[in-house]
């Protein structure tokens, strides 16, 4: 949780009255009954804090009334923080570092993504990726189909009622994020970019993917990198991660990376542990002691060094180094070059907010309460060999306070639905929706994968029938309409906002009747007048 100051406590709690020193007592006893609302509540609590504060100053450490003056303000900061909290939402991240080298998907993922994890359901899942296979022909092929890695996410996250919302692919690289149904309306502006480094900036192979969005009216980007390899390439390593940070989104009309409100940076961040030989290194592995490890971490000296680095945050390095090992074991590499162990694989985040905060020692504002991040856990993951590296997961709570509420598009199916008859479709949008001749409604089975997985769509002008300045109402044609029914959704899709604004509630549409009742005769009559079939009844 973000902390407060006094006066932003005071100035906007309605349930809270200081009248002065002498009295607390009294304060107690009224406070429950004191009530203020709007613009005079706010100035006669600022006018009581700056009373109170006046009192302090003359109020020695040693008087008694000093104890109960802080007691007091405790109880008020209590008060006023759970009821801030009340009004916030937890959005659990949990988020994946890869390096498959060219390797094809795992037969299973459970522990990875933590699908049998007893605590809070993931909100959303970020997955990044580094040397997914990239040669030619799987490369061409994957720009015209998804790639087995995404096919094989969507295919394990589907059915759990996730949908992929983006991803970014630069060659080995890349970068998929899957959320809840129940969050599409409130993630907005998605965009995507990636910045090139290898071969002085011509060449993929190295550099970073890069997913931003809004999140319930906070701006969250997500970058995954490869940066170069090699003990003695620090520098270089370095001056790639600062341009790219630098150069995604340069040009665009969208906040540069360091201007949103979080920041997660992730990847094959390729920083190795200096100076130390490799004997000594495995020694204070095999005994646990990383403590020893980490001043000689390259990552963490160059966060002491370079300003870039020092408002990025990473959770403690309690787990094995997760380079190099050799395939489908957890033993360190036995070749013949036998690589020092490294802990190669990273997750780093930045909140805003908490740098501005750093620079501006003692003020406060509102906007700096609305978001912030907590590590629950930041661990490897042993049992996966099929490349030379260990995936590295962090979960993480988002506090935020939604500065969104409500979607700007709220619809649903009308009456029954079947494949017998054309159905209507009815919405209302807010009046702040960018709406489009392109804006269309999409009927989607519940497990869908991603936006362009519709079974069939409605143009909202072109299929409108009647319009109010209420509602509006589209239809689908009973052709476009699954004969074998099922359970379904609607989701209304913004062209200007590149995002689904809009989800209807799951509902169910009825089977074509007449259609199951010919292909049941059909079978029947196949059926019986088969030799087998006849011979198996006259034995009876």
């Amino acid at each position: 949780m973000a902390s407060f100051s006094s006066e932003d406590a005071f100035q906007d709690s309605a349930a809270l009255s200081l009248n002065d020193v002498e009295s607390l007592q009294s304060f107690r006893s009224r406070s429950a009954s004191f009530s203020s609302t709007g613009s005079s509540g706010r100035l006669q609590l600022r006018q009581r804090v700056s009373q109170l504060m006046a009192c302090v100053e003359d109020i020695s450490s040693d008087d008694e009334i000093h104890e109960e003056v802080s007691r007091t303000l405790d109880e008020a900061f209590r008060i006023w923080g759970k009821k801030l909290k009340d009004k916030w939402q937890e959005f659990r991240l949990h988020l994946v570092t890869w390096n498959v080298g060219t390797a094809s998907p795992p037969p299973d993922v459970t522990s990875l993504l933590q699908l049998n994890s007893l605590g809070p359901t993931v909100d959303m899942y970020v997955i990044g990726l580094q040397e997914v296979n990239s040669r030619i022909t799987n490369f061409l092929s994957d720009l015209a189909f998804d790639d087995p890695w995404s096919i094989f996410f969507m295919t394990v996250l589907s059915p759990l009622g996730y949908i992929k919302l983006s991803s970014v692919r630069m060659q080995g690289l890349l970068l998929l994020l899957f959320v809840k149904h129940v969050h599409l309306p409130f993630i907005r502006d998605i965009h995507t970019h990636y910045t090139r480094t290898g071969l002085y900036g011509y060449w993929g192979n190295k550099g970073g993917v890069t997913v931003r969005m809004s999140l319930y009216g906070h701006t969250v980007c997500f970058m995954n990198c490869h940066l170069p390899a090699h003990i003695e390439n620090t520098e270089q390593r370095l001056d790639d991660f600062e341009k790219i940070l630098e150069m995604q989104f340069e040009g665009e009309n969208i906040p540069s990376t360091l201007d949103h409100d979080v920041l997660f940076c992730f990847g094959d961040l390729n920083f190795r542990i200096a100076d130390y030989g490799i004997h000594f290194v495995r020694e204070s592995i095999n005994n646990k002691r990383y403590n020893l490890l980490w001043e000689k971490d390259q990552l963490n000296m160059a966060k002491k060094k370079e300003a870039f680095l020092q408002e990025f945050i990473e959770g403690p390095l309690q787990f094995k180094p997760t380079y190099k090992f050799d395939l489908y074991s957890d033993v360190y590499d036995t070749s013949e070059k036998k690589r020092k162990p490294a802990w190669t694989d990273r997750i780093l985040w930045r909140v805003k907010n908490l740098c501005q905060h750093a620079s501006k020692e003692g003020e406060f504002t509102e906007e700096e309460q609305t978001i912030s991040v907590t590590l629950n856990n930041y661990i490897s993951h042993m049992s996966y060999g099929i490349s030379d590296h260990k995936p590295v997961t962090g979960t993480f709570g988002l506090e935020l306070k939604p500065l969104l509420s409500h979607p700007l598009v709220t619809l649903n199916p009308e009456g029954e639905w079947s494949a017998e008859h054309d159905v209507l479709i009815s919405y209302s949008a807010a009046p702040e929706l960018p709406s489009s001749a392109w804006d269309w409604i999409g009927l989607f089975k519940v497990a869908f994968r991603h936006v362009n997985d519709y079974v069939t769509y409605a143009w909202v002008e072109d299929d409108e029938i009647s319009s109010n300045k209420d509602s509006k109402q589209v239809y689908m044609s009973a052709a476009e309409i699954p004969d074998m029914g099922g359970e379904f959704l609607l989701c209304y899709y913004s062209n200007n906002l590149q995002s689904i604004v809009g989800i209807s509630q799951p509902f169910q549409i009825q089977p074509n009747r007449t259609l199951i009742g010919k292909d049941l005769t059909q079978e029947e009559n196949s059926w019986m007048q088969k030799p087998d079939n006849l011979a198996s009844q006259d034995e009876f």
